[in-house]
């Protein structure tokens, strides 16, 4: 699918600069960072999951816990 990505002149230098240091595209590197936000966002599911878990299953150690 292609899209237009726009980016701030400070950006776009600091992407040509890392690419030329890399030896990648840019297209690379930003899919790179595409790939990193989608991992970051399903790990944060997973442990957003965990707590739920933990919270629902366990409030009353917990509260033993804290007044302990």
């Amino acid at each position: 699918m292609a899209m237009t990505l726009r980016l701030p002149d400070d950006w776009d230098t600091a992407l040509d600069e890392i690419a030329r240091a890399q030896h990648v595209s840019k297209h690379a590197l930003v899919l790179q960072g595409v790939a990193l936000v989608i991992e970051r966002q399903r790990r944060r599911g997973v442990v957003d999951e965990a707590l739920e878990h933990i919270l629902s299953h366990d409030a009353e150690l917990l509260r033993r816990l804290a007044d302990a």
